[in-house]
């Protein structure tokens, strides 16, 4: 069989991701909203091109796009991404999986090679939840695990998800037929951009993630005094913001040093009833915290929580602090995270084990099959932002070795 042309499939990834990328609900900056009139457009344009890849193309109740090449066994390997975007997206974060998973099956359709497993590429329409208020609905459905309380979710023009299905063109009540069986799907794999600066740090095209973070969102307020900025002494003041600013301060310091197992950032901090002239009496904040590991994470929320109340008690503040999500740890399997760094190998790059701080549609597969994610180094580790740029060639090399993954991989 040929090798793999990285560079080949390089340029058409490049091609594909940028026609893609012109399908937008707004002229001047990219967004892609689920069961939109854009869905559709992008929806049918991964269509046409799975049919030129010479996949069998299909379509579910949440219009997810699936392309089948069949194998000689029942077991399927998974492959794929969303289409969807956030707002002033970039135009690599998910279709690049899509587009990595059609090129990789054409690789053995076009030679009419079958497998002992067939291949699935699918393109998934909610990931970001950019319309509606929760993520992952498309690959829920594909796993089986749709809470059907999703449909009475509304977006901001008051369209209800129920709705928008209609309005699609599908039918909600044929959701769960969405679901794969599970003596059916093998594996999941997903190429994604990094999101993050490791791999251009490392001086490395391609990464194999270990897992996709748990992540803990903690709402903190103190509760101070109110009271003159000038007439009020430093010593008998209650400074609700000066308890926030020391949170935000130990947050970085006890994350650092882990070094690296967990990171925390407050990127919410609220003081009700502002004044340059007042000693703040009220001040909330959110800290997300996130690790590659349940335990450590945890550790860390523990004595977090520990180091606020012994300051609120040092400052004579009340504190409240309430876990509003709380999401588990998503690992990827060993097996198949040996694969790809097998297949990195074998193309001449040095496979880099990192953890994805980000959400991704392998969260809900993970209720299905085994998965493993494929990294590739991204400018600036920038995402969800038009500056957002993986080069041809690292897609092409990540492409190539998806294609040595499949090659070697037994289901």
């Amino acid at each position: 069989m040929i090798a793999p042309d990285a560079a080949a499939l390089g340029e058409r990834a490049d091609l594909m991701i940028r026609r893609l990328g012109s399908i937008s609900a707004e002229p001047n900056r990219l967004m892609r909203g689920f069961l939109t009139p854009e869905h559709r457009a992008a929806a049918d344009l991964i269509g046409k091109w799975m049919r030129e890849a010479k996949l069998e193309v299909s379509e579910d109740a949440l219009g997810t796009v699936r392309g089948h090449w069949p194998g000689t066994g029942r077991k399927r390997l998974l492959m794929g991404s969303h289409i969807d975007t956030v707002i002033e997206a970039g135009m690599f974060d998910g279709p690049l999986g899509v587009i990595a998973g059609i090129l990789a099956a054409e690789h053995f359709a076009s030679v009419d090679r079958k497998l002992a497993f067939g291949l699935d590429v699918l393109a998934f329409g909610d990931e970001e939840g950019s319309r509606f208020a929760k993520t992952l609905s498309s690959s829920l459905a594909v796993a089986g695990a749709f809470d059907s309380a999703r449909l009475d979710l509304i977006d901001v023009n008051g369209v209800t998800f129920r709705d928008a299905i209609a309005a699609y063109g599908r039918n909600a009540a044929d959701i769960p037929a969405a679901a794969y069986d599970r003596d059916t799907a093998a594996a999941y794999v997903e190429v994604h951009i990094e999101q993050g600066p490791v791999l251009e740090h490392r001086g490395q095209p391609l990464g194999v993630v270990t897992a996709i973070a748990g992540q803990t969102y903690i709402n903190v307020e103190f509760l101070g005094e109110a009271g003159h900025a000038g007439t009020v002494p430093m010593l008998l003041r209650r400074d609700a913001l000066a308890g926030a600013a020391e949170t935000v301060s130990l947050a970085e310091k006890m994350a650092r040093a882990t070094q690296g197992e967990v990171v925390a950032t407050v990127g919410v901090l609220r003081i009700p009833n502002a004044a340059g002239n007042v000693v703040p009496g009220n001040a909330a904040l959110i800290v997300d915290i996130r690790s590659g590991s349940d335990e450590a994470r945890h550790n860390f929320v523990a004595a977090f929580k520990a180091e606020i109340r012994a300051l609120a008690e040092r400052r004579h503040l009340g504190v409240t602090m309430t876990d509003t999500r709380n999401v588990p740890t998503t690992p990827c399997d060993p097996a198949l995270q040996a694969g790809l760094a097998d297949a990195i190998r074998a193309g001449g790059g040095e496979p880099i084990k990192l953890v994805s701080g980000a959400g991704h549609d392998g969260m809900a597969m993970a209720k299905l099959c085994p998965i493993a994610m494929l990294f590739v180094r991204c400018r600036g580790g920038i995402s969800h932002n038009p500056a957002e740029y993986a080069s041809p060639l690292d897609m092409g090399l990540a492409v190539a070795a998806l294609i040595r993954f499949i090659e070697s991989a037994k289901f």
